[in-house]
This record gives structure tokens, C-alpha cells and sequence, in this order.
């Protein structure tokens, strides 16, 4: 997934959780469905961040190599500048391109 192209907001922005929870029905559902896709947001960005980052790894003790890379430092810094995933979660739920379901509805539930 490229993240840059995302049209999420890279700073806070302020929700009407009503408005949002509109399709579930329940705030806190809508949040666990928010919160859910924000992790695995955040787990494919942290693995995606590592793979780039293992290119530079050095597994040498020899301390006279220890230097500042720059490709590492502009790799982390782009990733810092990327929005946090709770906000492309957000994003993503408000477009409709997150697919949930939830199993106690569907059977009859509790």
C-alpha cells in the first residue's frame, strides 16, 4: 500500500463519531472497526519501514564503522511524515473501503 497516496489529513482532525457510526449503528463499534484497521495499518507500515531499514544494517562490532547514513535518516523521516495510522483508518472507514462484519449480528447474536 502506498501511503503517501492516501488523502488522509496528516495532522488531528476533529469527527462527528454520530455521523460516522451512522452504518453500525454503535459508536463503539464504529471505533473498534476504526481501531482494528489502524493496527494493521500500522503493522505493514513498521514492516514495511524495517525491510527498507535492513538494507543498512551492519552486524559487525567494529565500532570505526559506525557512521551517520543519510538514506537511512531520509527513509525515517519520510516515514515520520507519513499520517498516523488512526487517521488513514479514518480516512479509509469515511471512504467506505474498509470491509467489516460482525459474526454476533450476523447469527442472531446475543
Amino acid at each position: 500500500m502506498d501511503y503517501k497516496k492516501t488523502n488522509a489529513p496528516s495532522n488531528t482532525v476533529t469527527r462527528d463519531m454520530m455521523k460516522l457510526s451512522s452504518d453500525t449503528g454503535n459508536v463503539y463499534e464504529t471505533t473498534m472497526i476504526i481501531a482494528k484497521r489502524a493496527n494493521q495499518v500500522s503493522v505493514e507500515m513498521k514492516h514495511d519501514l524495517e525491510k527498507k531499514l535492513q538494507e543498512f544494517a551492519s552486524y559487525s562490532d567494529n565500532l570505526e564503522e559506525v557512521f551517520e547514513n543519510r538514506e537511512q535518516i531520509e527513509i525515517s523521516r519520510y516515514y515520520e511524515k507519513l499520517p498516523k495510522p488512526t487517521l488513514i483508518a479514518s480516512q479509509e472507514y469515511e471512504d467506505g473501503k474498509i470491509y467489516y462484519k460482525n459474526p454476533a449480528k450476523d447469527k442472531g447474536g446475543f
